[in-house]
């Protein structure tokens, strides 16, 4: 007998040999029929696999995300058999799932596959899907998985299996249907019942610009058809949002292929914004205790090779930068710590001036190839808002807590209010991998489990997933549209000061190293604005908008009366301008409303001879009525005053 412990802490005793299907039959029918995978201490496998061992076992359904990733993984493979079906001979490279469905990679060969070709073969995987084919494993060898594909003249399979070791080698058949894959699948193609293939795209094999281009098709799966059919109304809403379609509408910043791909240009527009947020975070970190430092946006090479970056990072930089001088080199800087690290040892530290925080609006940069670039969210160019907090190991929970407390006033302050914490933790039993002492490790996790817990986050925990130089806490935040980005980050390094032998004198006279905490609240500017600018569809929180107002004469005559009032409004740090074309008011608020202003100041006769405006609020505000300027002044302050005092 095998004991099996489940989630709520329950545990059963079965056979050896019983699978986590049997567990489930066990429980009930009901929950068998929706069991597509299950995880055993941690792996996710086969529902049907046997369990020899005692063991923890999760029942994975739709609605965790691994079994969501394991049918959008079993649905390649049926797009698979349906694209061999059409197109017998292809070359089949990868598919695997992602985020949003699954992809595979695929060699055409003489054929070619068009945008109006995917309707047929969604409606042959749906077929297929039908049939309840099981998803079947076998073990082989690895003489005769090469000797399959050799069969099938498959060039990518070939290459996979040649680092693959024998015993390692598992093969899974559905149908028609035999692809080399390690797993896991769901038990039978009957589970899929609504299928929408999404795009067509090419991909080079194994993502190197030297190997051939591949056709890509991407793909989604779901057990219902009306799952699909919310999935595709927020694929539209998800184009409506596009931060590349709004950043143009509303002048943020472009790009230019002159300057370079994957280098944004911010327009005036965008780089007042940019400011807004800069300063905003900014005026958070002095009263908590930062000083502001800039560093070059180059350094020496052995700068690098120092903290490791070069060595991480090297292949994937600009190519070094040569001087007169042969015995020297520079790179961009692919991070902005290092620097960090030389501003810490340029004096003698004492453990009274510690903690240290060094924060700085950082831009590094990183040679993405052109394919992965993607508007903001995917550059080679972008500023982080980094900060580096040098701090013995005593300080190391309480300075953990203050950096929650700003990161959760910059998400809440932007309405970022479904999010959780994810805790990132050494692996429970591969401890080769990780530098730093036992204790240290320990201390620096229970550090990070309590300051989570006593800030009230809601948190999971990810054994494995810590860097090696640290645990981390990494802030997991939901957008408007239902998904998840990372976006602040909090690390805990012993690398670093190890590296670059940091030290401070402690108060036993004696030579210490501190604890480097990494931190970046936004992540970058870049990829923070994107986010934003999606999540809000473009309409700012007013104290961060362009434009807070818009003046609106209903003729020409009572222009200069709207410059006067658009002074005064400027001058109490109330940002608009003046709507003075020479056209009709209803096309003038049309306008404004796309511009995405907040409030439109209507000026005519009554307001001229009175001193005030009658103002209209973009959105569900509708008219406010008529009043003074000091009136409307102190409605604006008021509206940003309460956006931004948050409590947390």
């Amino acid at each position: 007998m095998i004991q099996i412990t489940l989630p709520d802490g329950s545990v059963r005793d079965y056979n050896k040999g019983a699978s986590a299907m049997d567990v489930a039959l066990s429980i009930s029918e009901g929950l068998a029929r929706n069991v597509l995978a299950a995880k055993v201490d941690g792996f996710v496998q086969d529902a049907n696999l046997p369990i020899n061992q005692n063991s923890h076992l999760q029942l994975l359904t739709w609605s965790d995300l691994e079994g969501k990733s394991t049918m959008w993984h079993s649905s390649a493979h049926i797009m698979a058999e349906a694209l061999e079906f059409y197109y017998p001979g292809i070359k089949l490279a990868i598919g695997p799932p992602i985020t949003n469905g699954f992809y595979y990679d695929i060699d055409l060969m003489d054929y070619s596959i068009k945008e109006e070709d995917l309707a047929r073969i969604e409606e042959k995987m749906k077929a297929l899907a039908k049939e309840r084919n099981p998803f079947i494993r076998k073990e082989i060898s690895k003489a005769e998985a090469l000797a399959y594909f050799d069969k099938k003249q498959d060039p990518y399979k070939l290459e996979l299996l040649s680092e693959l070791e024998d015993g390692t080698i598992t093969f899974y058949t559905q149908g028609n249907f035999t692809d080399l894959c390690r797993g896991p699948h769901i038990p039978d193609t009957g589970f899929i019942k609504a299928v929408k293939l999404t795009a067509i795209a090419g991909a080079y094999w194994r993502g190197d610009e030297k190997n051939k281009q591949l056709t890509r098709i991407y793909g989604i799966t779901f057990p219902k058809q009306a799952e699909l059919t919310e999935h595709l109304e927020k694929l539209e809403e998800a184009k409506r949002r596009d931060h590349r379609k709004l950043g143009k509408e509303l002048d943020l910043f472009t790009f230019s292929q002159k300057v370079g791909q994957g280098l944004p240009l911010w327009l005036p527009k965008g780089a007042a914004l940019r400011e807004r947020l800069e300063n905003f975070l900014k005026k958070a970190q002095r009263k908590a205790g930062y000083q502001q430092v800039i560093t070059p946006h180059i350094g020496n090479k052995e700068l690098y090779v120092t903290s490791g970056h070069y060595e991480k990072y090297g292949a994937d930089s600009f190519q070094p930068i040569k001087t007169p001088d042969p015995n020297e080199e520079f790179y961009l800087k692919p991070m902005n710590c290092p620097h960090h690290c030389e501003i810490f040892k340029s004096r003698p530290r004492s453990y009274k001036d510690l903690p240290a925080r060094f924060a700085e609006f950082g831009t590094v940069y990183r040679y993405e190839q052109s394919g992965e670039l993607h508007g903001l969210t995917r550059v080679r160019s972008f500023t982080q808002d980094d900060a580096h907090i040098f701090c013995t190991q005593e300080q190391v929970k309480d300075e953990f807590k203050k950096v929650i407390d700003i990161v959760l006033y910059v998400l809440k302050t932007l309405d970022f209010q479904n999010f959780t914490a994810q805790i990132s933790l050494r692996d429970q039993k591969d401890r080769s991998k990780y530098i730093g002492s036992e204790e240290n490790w320990e201390k620096a996790e229970n550090a990070i489990i309590e300051a989570a817990a006593e800030k009230n986050l809601t948190t999971v925990v990810a054994y494995g997933e810590a860097a090696f130089y640290g645990p981390k806490l990494d802030f997991m935040v939901q957008d408007a549209l239902g998904r998840e980005w990372q976006l602040g980050t909090i690390q805990v390094d012993y690398n670093l000061p190890e590296r670059f032998e940091l030290e401070f004198t402690g108060a036993d006279n004696q030579k210490h190293r501190p604890v480097m905490i990494h931190r970046a609240p936004f992540g970058s500017m870049e990829r923070f604005v994107a986010v934003l600018l999606e999540h809000c569809a473009g309409d700012f929180p007013l104290w961060l908008t362009s434009d807070q107002f818009i003046i609106l004469p209903i003729s020409e005559k009572f222009n200069d009366y709207a410059e006067k009032v658009s002074d005064f409004l400027n001058n109490s740090d109330i940002r608009g301008l003046v709507d003075d074309r020479n056209e009709k008011i209803g096309k003038k608020i049309r306008d404004a409303e796309l511009a995405k202003i907040p409030f439109m100041l209507i000026v005519g006769e009554n307001e001229f001879a009175n001193n005030q405006v009658s103002v209209r609020q973009r959105g569900g505000g509708g008219d406010m009525g008529v009043v003074s300027l000091e009136e409307f002044r102190k409605i604006v302050q008021e509206a940003i005053n309460k956006e931004l005092t948050v409590e947390l």
